[in-house]
């Protein structure tokens, strides 16, 4: 550790290295709470803006942004940008379907309302997000079409908000193609310095994910139409059942992703089935996957606009690991990590998992939510102490991902969930967190497999 200490150094002592941090934290504070905004963009500005000023702060400025140059370099930061970019394309194909039409032509079908409608749209919802891997995406297509509807046909609304935001956090955790995690098994490595393959850590998260999705569906069921009014009436905006036929390359992809641990044949396969399905079926022409806009003399299509998408979230990491390169060069991440393992609860492997946990709940709870950023912020130092105790890479990425995608994501006030969801519904902050019984049942399904030692599996040396 002293090594890296002595890389680089601030003016103050190690404790300076953190301003990075800290300038990041009071820029979402400013973002979300001041301008009530949220967009990568600015998220990805104030990564580089608290580079560019904290550097003041080092002995050295040129040792500074080498440091940070290492960072962005490393094989996790290009591994993560790469995939992104990939699956930015398998999820513009997706949204460009209309997925969630579907369901809606369900529902009507159906004559679902009250709880079961709301319960529906939280499976709805999930489909939707684990097939996208876009959390945001999902809640910005859902509520206009979801949200309106559950009105009508009787369900409470603050579970009613609840329940499409469980559905986004549900997908932004198992998803394989979600930026989540991408992140998460990125962060954490076998002993022979492989990354966790996404495959493998998402076939193992499942059943956490089930557990908890189950409990949350059932909630909805039972108390979904509490309070609320039936008015009767159906809603008809964008129902079409053909869209569903775009489910099988979503199953495709997971199974060939999960059973390959090769997320790139996945998005291969996936991608190039979708978009054979979507044309054969009349969901689009190929006019929607790659054509020239002569007026804007611009290439348009779901390809080009799932990559423009995407980069926003690119910018992001690149910001946040360059920050992580400062942490690593000063010796700030060994120190966290040795002051977890040297402490008392830090002995045992669950002492150790329930000290990660409280870590990871922090890091979230100060960057508003954003889940992808606290992952790669604390993903470097709960690898360090995960391989000091030989749990498996798998278990620590769950740990990882499934902690950050609960109660942490959905503070009111400081959360990009919350307050997205509140934007969408007009509901208040407090409604729309109380609704969202997933983040709740995740978070105590992940702290019993903690205290119980429930799928916690050792990594062979």
């Amino acid at each position: 550790m002293n090594e890296k200490q002595n890389k680089l150094t601030f003016r103050g002592g190690v404790g300076m290295s953190v301003l990075p941090v800290i300038i990041y934290v009071a820029f979402c504070m400013l973002l979300f709470i001041g301008f009530k905004a949220f967009n990568m963009e600015a998220l990805a500005v104030g990564g580089f803006l608290a580079l560019l000023v904290s550097g003041i702060f080092c002995t050295s400025y040129a040792e500074y942004w080498n440091s940070v140059i290492n960072g962005i370099a490393s094989v996790t930061c290009v591994s993560v940008v790469v995939i992104l970019l990939l699956v930015g394309m398998f999820s513009a194909l997706i949204k460009t379907c209309g997925l969630s039409g579907g369901f809606v032509w369900i529902a009507n079908s159906l004559g679902m309302k009250g709880g079961i409608f709301v319960a529906f749209t939280f499976l709805a919802t999930c489909i939707v997000s684990t097939a996208t891997g876009s959390s945001i995406g999902t809640m910005f297509i859902a509520f206009p079409i979801f949200y309106p509807a559950g009105m009508l046909l009787g369900a409470n609304e603050m579970l009613m908000a609840g329940a499409i935001v469980s559905g986004a956090i549900f997908g932004d955790n198992l998803a394989p193609v979600s930026d989540t995690t991408i992140a998460s098994s990125s962060t954490q490595t076998f002993k022979d310095g492989r990354p966790a393959d996404i495959g493998g850590v998402v076939a193992s998260r499942l059943k956490y994910s089930a557990i908890a999705g189950v409990i949350t569906l059932l909630i909805f069921a039972v108390f979904g139409g509490a309070g609320g009014t039936f008015e009767g009436g159906v809603v008809d905006a964008a129902a079409n059942p053909m869209s569903l036929i775009m489910l099988i390359p979503v199953v495709v992809m997971l199974t060939v992703s999960t059973r390959t641990r090769n997320i790139y044949l996945g998005i291969l396969v996936g991608l190039f089935l979708g978009t054979a399905i979507g044309l054969l079926s009349g969901l689009f022409t190929f006019d929607a996957v790659f054509a020239n806009d002569p007026e804007n003399n611009a290439a348009v299509g779901f390809l080009v606009s799932g990559i423009n998408n995407i980069l926003p979230t690119c910018a992001l990491v690149i910001s946040v690991f360059g920050i992580m390169g400062v942490l690593n060069d000063a010796g700030m991440m060994d120190m966290i990590a040795d002051k977890i393992l040297n402490s008392k609860m830090g002995q045992t492997t669950r002492g150790a998992e329930l000290l990660c946990m409280i870590g990871i709940a922090v890091t979230t709870i100060l960057v508003g939510g954003v889940t992808s950023a606290s992952i790669l912020a604390f993903g470097p130092i709960l690898n360090r102490i995960g391989s000091a105790k030989n749990i498996h890479p798998y278990r620590r990425a769950n740990l990882l991902d499934g902690t950050a995608n609960s109660l942490p994501a959905c503070i009111p006030f400081l959360s990009v969930f919350v307050f997205i969801g509140a934007a969408l519904s007009g509901l208040s902050p407090v409604a729309v967190a109380g609704g969202t019984i997933y983040a709740f049942v995740l978070f105590v399904v992940f702290l019993i497999a903690v205290l119980t030692g429930f799928g916690c599996q050792k990594e062979e040396k």
